[in-house]
């Protein structure tokens, strides 16, 4: 690809060009130092595009054909990962990182060995004291090998149906009668109907925020969506 520097033109080498579709409908372009590799920044051809891949040569390994850093880089490539929120991209590199480190010359061919699995388990078991960890670095295991599943990369995924191992206890902060009734109490009128709708309609806090005063009659209570839904 070619860029500037100064008076200089220069030929960028492996560039990886994807082309997005936004929810909006414009279509953009994403430039990648190579496939898999990390995302350029600035204008293709700006001085701040020719530093970021000058960067990314010289700070990042890139991945070895046939094992799984090159499905961690297709998965880095790839536009399910592209789609993703930057807090969720920024997540997915850590673990994906994580993986590389671990993993990243394991021959893909592996996969394809049932005790495969059972290495996979044991890597994340070691992860057990802080298992919310644990868990996502699982699921993003799980997720950069269905991506590969899915582009045929792979023949089968060892990492479906993994299991988690956090579980949120939620005990106290479940309402007993006794909570409720000394809560309609000394409720005004409006928290009162607020908390009835919560308790006896099911919605969702964004929905039951979302609703309008005219939303609503009593006697019997209904409760009904503007948006064309009935709940």
């Amino acid at each position: 690809m070619p860029g500037k520097r100064g008076a200089m033109r220069v030929h960028l080498k492996g560039i990886h060009k994807v082309k997005m579709h936004l929810a909006t409908g414009e279509v953009v372009f994403y430039y990648y130092a190579w496939r898999g590799g990390p995302r350029l920044k600035g204008a293709p051809g700006s001085a701040e595009f020719i530093r970021s891949y000058d960067e990314a040569h010289t700070s990042e390994k890139r991945p070895v054909s046939g094992t799984m850093m090159s499905l961690v880089a297709a998965f880095r490539s790839s536009a399910e990962f592209a789609k993703t929120s930057e807090d969720t991209q920024r997540a997915y590199r850590a673990y994906l990182k994580m993986i590389e480190e671990e993993f990243g010359d394991m021959p893909i061919a592996a996969l394809s060995d049932p005790k495969v699995r059972g290495e996979f388990k044991t890597w994340r078991d070691k992860m057990t004291h802080t298992p919310r960890k644990a868990d996502y670095a699982w699921s993003t295991l799980a997720r950069v090998l269905s991506v590969a599943k899915d582009r045929g990369l792979i023949p089968i995924n060892p990492c479906e149906r993994g299991g988690r191992i956090y579980e949120a206890d939620r005990t106290e902060q479940i309402w007993s009668e006794a909570d409720i009734a000394k809560a309609i109490s000394v409720a005004s009128k409006e928290l009162h109907l607020a908390l009835v709708m919560a308790l006896w309609t099911g919605q969702r806090q964004g929905d039951l925020l979302a609703l309008q005063w005219d939303a609503h009659q009593t006697d019997p209570v209904k409760i009904q969506r503007k948006a064309g839904r009935l709940d």
